[in-house]
């Protein structure tokens, strides 16, 4: 249900802030826009009289609570709704918001909200008095908003998706945040902890740690091809209920706070754990590449400074095939290491063209007459019992014939070819 309603008549509203929502970040220079846009409709109201209207947005609503005593969690709009609150706390001690009776135990929130409070004051300090009564008046008659409301927070979300305000696209990893929060209900501590933790991070970092590895890897491991990590894939990523009776719950649940790429986990704080973990497994990684000495000529390659959109894949393919190694075995064994670049980096030798539906036939071992390696490491990685199973893979490096090499990239092929062993006589 959509309609248009008055500022006041929205703020009346017994609103509520869910435990998935981030902290209210609004600053100073966001409260000055805000005023300033309202102090224009309140003149541009008096050239056109009643006609005048000026809308502030779109608040999504996810409708909880009883009938007679309904609650409205705010989905979108949080920002913007708490914003106006302060403004009528000055106005008018904020008779009527019942938003204002909310508990605010976010630092962050209570940090701004103190703040832009002050500022608010600060700018009506500078005015007449006749502007306060005119704001006041303008929540009823001239300000407005379309609230729409659900009944199931999935629909709200997908509202959100499509037509917030600011235009952007809601990322999986945004919903996967929401849904495993709502797991946390039962432990609030827990829930603020995990949403502090959470803003404290690169959106961007989390976005690629689900888009470039855990989706792929998820995908390869199995044998499948992967594809874009987009809102309708998030199920793979929603864990298992804390009260699942199924037998594999009780294994996962024991066996954290240790994951694997490839495993379940149990939902709620697991969830953030697990981010957290392997955000910092990809650090660790990439570090022990750049310090370590063993693998001097293999950071030589992948320092090259090129152009390629081939090689950009290949080089994730790599970082890709490491994770899970790692993630696995957690050893940095110098052999399977070296095999897992060469077979990473063969597949850019091999192909004059190469786009990201090659990489993705390429590590599930796909057969291609084109390919000197056909083989499905990630498969191969996910049933191994022991490390030396990837470190004894049999990569090979000669093409057939060797000067099927492109040009571009002959180059790459001799240094592959370096990096294993080969000697001149063997390369000529």
């Amino acid at each position: 249900m959509a309609e248009i309603q008055s500022i006041s008549r929205l703020l009346s509203m017994n609103l509520q802030i869910p435990p998935y929502q981030r902290p209210y970040k609004w600053t100073i220079r966001n409260i000055e826009e805000l005023l300033g846009d309202i102090n224009n409709a309140v003149n541009d109201a008096e050239k056109y009289r009643n006609e005048f209207k000026y809308r502030i947005g779109t608040i999504i609503l996810h409708r909880t609570g009883s009938r007679r005593n309904p609650c409205f969690d705010i989905v979108d709009g949080q920002q913007r709704v708490i914003s106006l609150a302060l403004l009528k706390l000055f106005l008018d001690g904020g008779q009527g918001c019942r938003i204002l009776h909310s508990r605010f135990t976010n630092k962050i929130s209570q940090s701004h909200m103190h703040n832009n409070y002050g500022f608010i004051r600060e700018w009506f300090s500078l005015k007449s008095k006749d502007v306060s009564a005119q704001f006041l008046e303008a929540f009823k008659d001239i300000l407005e908003v379309v609230v729409i409301q659900v009944d199931k927070v999935s629909e709200a979300f997908q509202l959100f998706d499509s037509q917030n305000n600011r235009g952007k696209a809601l990322y999986p990893h945004d919903l996967l945040k929401a849904y495993h929060l709502r797991e946390m209900k039962a432990y609030p501590y827990e829930m603020e902890h995990a949403v502090t933790k959470w803003e404290a991070k690169d959106a961007s970092g989390i976005r690629e740690l689900f888009d470039l590895f855990l989706f792929p890897i998820w995908n390869w491991s199995r044998g499948n091809k992967s594809r874009p990590f987009t809102i309708k894939e998030i199920d793979t990523y929603k864990g298992i209920p804390e009260n699942s009776s199924y037998s594999y719950a009780k294994r996962a649940s024991r066996a954290m706070p240790y994951f694997q790429i490839t495993e379940p986990f149990i939902a709620g704080n697991d969830f953030f754990e697990l981010v957290e973990h392997y955000l910092n497994l990809r650090k660790d990684i990439e570090t022990e590449i750049r310090r370590n000495d063993d693998f001097a000529p293999i950071r030589e390659i992948m320092d090259w400074k090129t152009h390629s959109v081939g090689f950009g894949y290949v080089r994730n393919l790599f970082y890709c095939a490491l994770l899970m190694y790692y993630d696995k075995f957690h050893n940095f064994d110098v052999m399977a290491v070296k095999k897992l670049f060469t077979w990473s980096f063969m597949i850019r030798v091999d192909m004059e063209n190469l786009g990201f539906d090659t990489i993705n036939k390429y590590a599930i071992g796909e057969d291609n007459s084109r390919y000197t390696n056909k083989l499905a490491v990630f498969p191969k990685m996910s049933l191994a019992r022991v490390h030396t199973e990837i470190s004894g893979l049999q990569v090979r490096v000669l093409r057939e014939p060797d000067d099927a090499a492109h040009e571009k990239w002959r180059g790459l092929y001799k240094k592959l070819k370096k990096i294993n062993g080969l000697t001149e006589e063997e390369d000529e």
